[in-house]
């Protein structure tokens, strides 16, 4: 073990032996020609984004504004939800027409209580299209992590279009990288040894996406 060890810090020692004893890594620019975007699609970005949120299993839902609290308490009242989880600034309008219990996420609730509850509504913080991945930042209207991992049920808003971007790195340009990032593509699943696949084992076991046009302010 020490044997390769050493073989391994001799060859980083020959990769660094030209470079001189100051320098830092951030002295060094690195050219990053990559391409941001893989073509140019337009409105089209939205139709792949609820392409790909499909091919993960979510269940992709298109409406506008005015509708949205509608299509919420259908959601809702299709899964039996007698209880749902409420971030603390999730937009009042959202769940007007929702009959079930509103649970409204405190700092000192704990995993079990999240769990008693049905289903959780949020917003999100992006949405980008071509990995058909949803991005949480902890922000007032998604709240903390755990209420979007315990619940077996959340339902996610994204704004179309001012949400979406197409690529991860138009994302990351936008994203706060300071703020605890979770990103989601489709519903909570694993695969054991003979890929017999598992859903809802680290997260909600079904994640409905709801794509919202016309919802600027909340």
């Amino acid at each position: 073990m020490n044997g390769d060890r050493e073989r391994v810090l001799a060859r980083v020692r020959r990769a660094l032996a030209d470079v001189p004893r100051g320098e830092r890594p951030e002295d060094v620019p690195v050219e990053r020609a990559y391409a941001r975007v893989h073509g140019e699609r337009g409105e089209e970005t939205v139709d792949l984004l609820a392409r790909n949120l499909a091919e993960y299993r979510a269940v992709v839902h298109r409406v506008a504004r005015d509708g949205l609290p509608e299509l919420l308490a259908g959601l809702l009242a299709a899964r039996g939800a007698a209880s749902v989880l409420v971030p603390p600034a999730l937009p009042a309008s959202w769940l007007a027409a929702v009959d079930a219990t509103r649970v409204h996420d405190r700092e000192e609730a704990t995993a079990r209580e999240s769990d008693a509850v049905d289903s959780v509504v949020t917003g999100c913080a992006l949405a980008v299209a071509e990995t058909g991945t949803i991005v949480l930042d902890g922000g007032p209207d998604q709240g903390r992590r755990r209420i979007t991992l315990v619940p077996d049920h959340h339902v996610c808003v994204v704004r179309v279009p001012d949400q979406v971007v197409s690529s991860v790195s138009q994302a990351l340009a936008r994203l706060d990288p300071t703020r605890p990032l979770t990103w989601i593509s489709g519903p909570s699943a694993t695969s054991d040894i003979e890929l017999d696949r598992v859903e809802g084992v680290h997260g909600p076991r079904r994640l409905d996406v709801v794509l919202v046009t016309g919802d600027r302010d909340g």
